[in-house]
């Protein structure tokens, strides 16, 4: 013990539930109440000697060492905050009170452990914010990332991956999967921990020690990883969708020094995860409604309403740009006797294999709408030349020709009537080019003798 204090002065300061230090003018303990033991992790006799700053997390050591030059230039501090890195490799949040003897040549503090309510200022905070991004997030895309900065300020993160499932027992998939070492390393880790969680339907923690608990394919792949993880399950009153997956980097190079997760990292990510799902949830079911809102339910195609935004948009880049555009008027022949022989599940078992075999003949940034029972549309963008829009319609006319099975060992023969209208030629609004396009189908229908259809 440091002469400066006596013996009745330590025993008092030991029932103290907050810890007494005192360090010397070079930053080094000569003196810990018993309390930092509690706090800290350390034995008195450990921290006696050992340099303030090397306890202080490394992202705090700068302003802690400015916050000690105040101190001894005369400045007492009564609520300053950093935090610590335990023995245990754990954070502590401390708040402090400080001020200088310039008698004794000697700071000393009084440290108070506020972590508890810094967790708790935490937890709030990032329920709040979970809950306002389900309401704010543009997308999908943007809640992800935006959970993905909400836990990173909770819990240390290197890797941060949603994977879900569209239903039970199907395939798991990576909805969002950021890795600050590549976003595809040691993904097929983060999928075994998740079906590992899910088939518990409890969190579960990768690290030495919890390396016998695990199953044998889980346990030999995170052997040859020297991070850890943690993975919960996302549910819901509907059941579980997905989980959350996440990783640490090995100890000694986390950000906050820890040294992988905790049973509290566990708990704390446990407890937010349920807000998450929720979040995924009410994502989900916007998403899909607004789908629903802009595609045909059948073939999965842009309705009529996001056709003509989509031809509108086009039009008006096409005039900006001075470039080409056409329009294919798809009808298919004879489609009300496939109904009447063979039923409308036939029917629409054709529908969708018509729609798949447009897509195909086309460009992905070409746009195929069904905007009626069998009526479907094609929006090609910036063409050289017409001519490429007869190749199209002609790589149509060959795709729709192969025969179609529509089930129970039954075969079909499809046929199209197929009308061009060319921007700037046939039409220079939307209207002019439907028209145009539609006169040229029905046309071609009366050629083909389908007109009937």
């Amino acid at each position: 013990m440091n002469p400066l204090v006596s013996a009745p002065v330590a025993s008092f300061t030991d029932l103290l539930l907050d810890a007494i230090c005192m360090v010397d003018a070079g930053g080094k303990f000569v003196f810990v109440s018993a309390a930092c033991e509690r706090i800290f992790g350390y034995r008195q006799d450990e921290m006696i000697g050992m340099a303030m700053i090397d306890l202080v997390a490394p992202a705090d050591r700068e302003r802690t060492l400015a916050a000690a030059r105040r101190i001894m230039d005369g400045q007492p501090n009564s609520r300053f905050e950093n935090r610590y890195v335990r023995k245990d490799g754990s954070i502590v949040h401390i708040m402090w009170t400080a001020r200088w003897s310039e008698a004794d040549q000697l700071r000393v503090a009084v440290a108070r452990d506020i972590t508890a309510s810094k967790q708790a200022e935490a937890m709030q905070a990032a329920l709040y914010a979970i809950s306002e991004s389900a309401h704010a997030a543009e997308d999908l895309a943007a809640l992800y990332q935006r959970m993905h900065q909400i836990i990173g300020g909770l819990l240390p993160v290197q890797s941060f991956a949603v994977v879900l499932r569209d239903a039970p027992h199907e395939s798991l998939y990576f909805a969002y999967h950021a890795n600050a070492s590549g976003p595809e390393s040691d993904a097929q880790l983060a999928v075994l921990l998740c079906e590992e969680a899910l088939r518990r339907n409890l969190p579960l923690r990768v690290a030495p020690d919890t390396m016998s608990a695990l199953p044998p394919q889980l346990a030999t792949a995170a052997r040859t990883q020297q991070a850890c993880w943690l993975g919960v399950p996302l549910s819901t009153p509907q059941g579980t969708i997905g989980a959350l997956v996440l990783q640490d980097a090995p100890a000694g190079l986390s950000s906050a020094g820890c040294a992988g997760y905790t049973d509290q990292h566990q708990e704390l990510l446990l407890f937010v995860s349920t807000q998450v799902a929720t979040a995924i949830q009410r994502k989900q079911l916007e998403a899909r409604l607004h789908f629903m809102a802009q595609h045909d339910e059948l073939t999965r195609l842009p309705n009529r309403r996001l056709f003509h935004d989509r031809l509108s948009t086009a039009i008006a880049r096409a005039q900006r740009q001075q470039s080409r555009l056409s329009l294919l008027f798809v009808d298919l022949n004879k489609f009300k006797q496939v109904n009447d022989l063979y039923g409308h599940d036939a029917g629409d078992r054709l529908l969708e294999i018509v729609a798949h075999r447009l897509k195909d003949c086309v460009r992905d940034a070409d746009t195929v709408a069904r905007i009626g029972g069998d009526e479907f549309v094609v929006v090609l963008e910036q063409l050289a030349r017409p001519e490429a829009a007869a190749l199209v319609k002609e790589k149509i006319h060959q795709a729709l020709a192969a025969p179609v099975d529509i089930g129970d060992g039954g075969t079909l023969h499809v046929s199209a009537s197929i009308g061009i209208a060319h921007f700037p030629e046939d039409g220079s609004d939307m209207a002019q080019l439907l028209r145009h396009a539609d006169q040229a189908m029905y046309a071609a229908k009366q050629d083909t003798g389908a007109a009937a259809a």
